[in-house]
């Protein structure tokens, strides 16, 4: 494990968290620290709810029971029961733990919204929290329980927990035990809450928005694997590098698509499988099949998606979710911020494009092991076709995959169940698009992944034919990682399993980028 002074340093509180921060702190371990500008904005938050304590006005959150019950006034002498109450009951979540990574996330926000000072959180507990993080104690949540509004609310009291010294954690090697006996070990002590502490720590968007960051990263790195293996599929199968020039291109002037379309002709460049077939005598195709001529237009569609939530979670990450919040000018309102709706759409519209980049990526495979369809290629892809079945079952994975990603793509964003006895009668259920979209991210991966290995195949059965370089290097980066390259059948898991790693590592954007000399779009 990295010694945690060799880790990075992400300050909360001095400016709005970008994406990356998010991605460092969540998967990478980075330390996080709170500007001392914050402490003060705390510290004058705070303020204003202490001074509200013996107040005869009933306060939501400091004063009042919550949602329904929030007509019920509390008195004082009760109120820190109010709060762990509000904790022990909200941490109701149900089903498999959620990955350390999107815990991660989720505390990291909900500390930078702490650290507005907008929230009337003691010092004292936001201290502990941002040691909790820091520890790698990481809370145990459970996949079901947040509708995405009122905050992802029983994530977060799972994390509220741990704050109390309650429930369970995995320490920093990923081991679970009793909360109480994690913070001992690590020198923590746990907190009491006070009056608005423990609706503070719980009303935000935080899961689902530590999720769209965790995707919108892994989906850059994905559509420059999709220009890749779409390039390879296209020199595979004696596509044509023309329809992506950039004339043609600028009479579209969509900005992803452009992007996409550069990227094909850099990865094109120097094919001397696309060199073989450039005279019309030599080739008496007039245009190519959608999969390979739309490739621009449909991962430019995508890019141009992934920008607009890019915009939607930056604006988010400048955003002060809880309710009441403290007013500039000492006022405690309530309001409707912690509605997950502007981030569920996104999530939402990332499902739909993701399941699309990959229905087109396994059309192209698929093209390719059709005999009738792929240019002289052999069926399948195998060596002796027959005794053979090459790649036909790779081709199936993709197919079952993208099958899912279709149902993954219903939106989640258009449901909501009413709750709270009708309190809380419209909801977002944004966790819920965050979890498909997680799952469907790691779908795209895996069909890309094999249909990079396929057109790999293809173009090494070319030979004695060379594809350009760049296209070439993907191809050395999977023989370095033990592919053998075409041949008898053999167990083919394994060598999917290898491309999905150079997928996920970055490997395949690496070799690319490698010889071309500069980053994709």
């Amino acid at each position: 494990m990295t010694s945690p002074e060799l880790l990075p340093t992400v300050t909360v509180g001095d400016r709005p968290l970008s994406v990356a921060q998010v991605v460092s702190v969540a998967r990478n371990g980075a330390r996080v620290e709170i500007a001392e500008s914050a402490w003060l904005a705390v510290r004058r938050g705070r303020e204003v709810v202490d001074a509200l304590v013996d107040d005869d006005i009933a306060h939501y959150g400091i004063s009042t029971g919550f949602g329904a019950l929030a007509t019920r006034h509390i008195p004082v002498d009760m109120r820190a029961r109010l709060q762990r109450s509000l904790i022990r009951s909200h941490a109701a979540g149900s089903g498999p733990q959620v990955e350390t990574e999107v815990v991660r996330a989720l505390m990291l926000l909900r500390i930078q919204t702490l650290a507005t000072g907008h929230t009337g959180i003691r010092e004292e507990t936001l201290r502990t929290y941002v040691a909790l993080l820091n520890s790698g104690i990481t809370p145990v949540v459970h996949e079901y329980g947040s509708l995405g509004c009122s905050g992802d609310l029983a994530p977060l009291s799972h994390c509220a927990l741990a704050l109390m010294g309650e429930g369970e954690v995995s320490d920093a090697n990923g081991q679970i035990m009793p909360t109480a006996q994690a913070l001992q070990a690590a020198g923590i002590a746990p907190v009491e809450l006070q009056e608005k502490e423990g609706l503070a720590l719980i009303n935000g968007t935080d899961g689902m928005l530590g999720m769209l960051c965790l995707a919108l990263v892994d989906l850059g790195e994905l559509l420059k694997v999709a220009d890749i293996s779409a390039a390879m599929s296209i020199d595979g199968l004696l596509g044509s590098d023309e329809v992506f020039a950039a004339d043609l291109q600028a009479l579209r002037p969509q900005v992803g698509q452009g992007r996409s379309a550069a990227n094909l002709r850099d990865l094109m460049a120097g094919s001397g499988i696309r060199d073989s077939h450039r005279d019309p005598d030599a080739c008496t195709r007039v245009q190519d099949a959608y999969s390979l001529r739309c490739a621009p237009q449909v991962a430019g569609g995508c890019r141009d998606t992934v920008a607009h939530a890019t915009r939607v979670a930056e604006l988010e990450l400048a955003s002060v979710v809880d309710n009441p919040v403290i007013t500039d000018d000492g006022r405690v309102e309530s309001n409707g911020n912690f509605h997950g709706a502007p981030v569920a759409y996104v999530l939402d519209f990332l499902a739909i494009v993701v399941a699309d980049l990959a229905s087109i990526s396994e059309r192209r495979t698929d093209r390719m092991l059709d005999k009738a369809r792929s240019n002289g290629l052999p069926p399948f892809l195998a060596d002796d076709p027959g005794v053979d079945s090459g790649h036909m079952i790779a081709q199936y994975t993709q197919a079952a995959i993208v099958s899912e990603l279709k149902r993954l793509a219903v939106p989640a964003s258009v449901d909501s169940i009413p709750s709270s006895a009708m309190q809380e009668d419209h909801v977002s259920m944004g966790w819920s698009g965050a979890r498909k979209l997680r799952r469907a991210v790691d779908g795209l991966r895996r069909v890309l992944a094999i249909e990079v290995l396929t057109a790999a195949r293809a173009i090494e059965l070319r030979a004695p034919l060379r594809p350009s370089p760049a296209i070439g290097a993907v191809v050395a980066a999977l023989q370095a990682a033990g592919w053998p390259g075409p041949g008898v059948d053999r167990w083919l898991s394994p060598e999917i399993e290898v491309a999905v790693d150079l997928v996920g590592s970055g490997a395949v954007v690496g070799a690319a980028e490698g010889a071309l000399g500069h980053e994709l779009n």
